[in-house]
Parts: C-alpha cells; sequence; structure tokens
C-alpha cells in the first residue's frame, strides 16, 4: 500500500512539497527524479501543511497563531554563514521531515561526520559542512565517508561557489547539495542511494542511536559523562 511523503523541494526555499511515493528514498535508486513529482497538498496521513513560511535571511515569518514578531527571534538565531549557522540551518531542514541529525558523530574509521542521521526508512544520512573554499578543494579524505551511510551531502554556506562541487572528483553522481544559513536549509541537488549492506546498516544505526541517548544522559547529569567510555 503506497503512501505519500513530504519531500523538500528544491525549486523553493524551505518549502513542502508533497509528492505520492516519494521521499528521502524515492521510489527509484536515483532520488534526483524526487524533484520532478508533480506538487500537491499534503496528504491527510502526514500531518503535514501544505506549505509552510520558514525563516530566510533578514526574515521572520509569522506563524498562523502569531502576529507579532519578537525582537528576541534576531538575537538569538545566527545568521552567518560561518559552520554553526550552516549546521543549524540544515538541522531544521532535515527535522520538519522527521530526520533528526546529530552533529559530530565519531565513526569506526576514525572520522568525524559533521551530522549524521537515521530518515523514516531507516537509511543513514550523513552531510559534510563547508564553509570555505579552500577547506572544501583541500579536503582529500572526504570519500571515507561514503562506506558509513545510505546518502551524503555536501552542506554548504549560501556564499560559497557550489558550482566547485559538479566536478567529477566531488562525485555529483552520489554525493547531494545542501545550501544553508542559521535560519534555514534548501536542498538543491539531492543525494544518490547507495545502499549500505543490512548488517553495516544496522551496526551503525545502534552507534548512533547510542551515542545520541549518551549525550542526552549526560546533558542531565554531567557526572555520568565519567562512564561508559566515548562514543
Amino acid at each position: 500500500m503506497s503512501e505519500s511523503h513530504v519531500i523538500p523541494n528544491p525549486g523553493k526555499r524551505g518549502a513542502m512539497a508533497p509528492a505520492d511515493n516519494a521521499s528521502f528514498d524515492t521510489a527509484s535508486d536515483d532520488p534526483a527524479s524526487a524533484d520532478t513529482a508533480a506538487p500537491d497538498t499534503a496528504s491527510a496521513d502526514t500531518g503535514a501543511p501544505a506549505s509552510t513560511s520558514p525563516h530566510s535571511p533578514g526574515v521572520v515569518a509569522a506563524d498562523a497563531d502569531r502576529d507579532v514578531v519578537d525582537a528576541a527571534d534576531f538575537e538569538t538565531t545566527p545568521t552567518g554563514s560561518d559552520s554553526a549557522s550552516v549546521r543549524r540551518g540544515i538541522q531544521r531542514l532535515f527535522a520538519r521531515y522527521g530526520v533528526w541529525l546529530l552533529p559530530e558523530m565519531p565513526l569506526r574509521n576514525g572520522r568525524r561526520a559533521d551530522l549524521m542521521g537515521v530518515d523514516a526508512q531507516g537509511r543513514v544520512i550523513i552531510i559534510e559542512i563547508k564553509v570555505q573554499r579552500g577547506d572544501l578543494l583541500g579536503d582529500n579524505k572526504w570519500q571515507d565517508y561514503l562506506d558509513y551511510c545510505d546518502r551524503f551531502f555536501w552542506g554548504v554556506s549560501t556564499d560559497i561557489d557550489r558550482t566547485i562541487l559538479d566536478r567529477d572528483i566531488f562525485r555529483p553522481d552520489r554525493c547531494g547539495i545542501v545550501v544553508a544559513d542559521g535560519y534555514d536549509g534548501e536542498i538543491v541537488r539531492p543525494a544518490s542511494l547507495k545502499p549500505l549492506a543490512p548488517a553495516r546498516r544496522k551496526t551503525e544505526t545502534e552507534r548512533l542511536a547510542r551515542a545520541a541517548m549518551r549525550r542526552m544522559t549526560v546533558a542531565t547529569d554531567p557526572h555520568c559523562a565519567t562512564w561508559g567510555g566515548s562514543e
């Protein structure tokens, strides 16, 4: 029985574009086809509105039940193109679609993923954040992440020249692109699905879950940080 999922629409910043049988895990192995699905109203079973008005740089959209925009909204949200701002925008984007991303997740090969999470279909997602051209061009170890995720995205700031990522060395056939700032993000190129072996996906999902639980526990009781070893 088919389900209707809400997917990010690459054509509009932060918009929700519902499409039948479409999500981060599309019917085909190439989610690039997701942006060709005809937009329609969101189905009732998703519980999602047909559209949203997410924050954009310098603008705060009022919610339906909120007529006044507080000055605090501008003071507490990073608006720059630093890595922390980009990370926040990406996390907001993916959170709207039920994908929760954990920052600074250690991998078994010694690398550390900037953001790592699991989508509603159980697929592992890794996002590598770059905010400077030199850092992007000088990274010759990023392919080490590919063995630990079903989908890989580059997360870049709004002012970086992302045409660099069209070069063959950056695997445009495999890697998606998310552009973000401190308010929100946009998927400008979906990531291809390259399924992990089931055993490896299970292992990575369990490691991610344990790391998230440990961080939540330590946040409420810092004394627990001395137990359990590292992530």
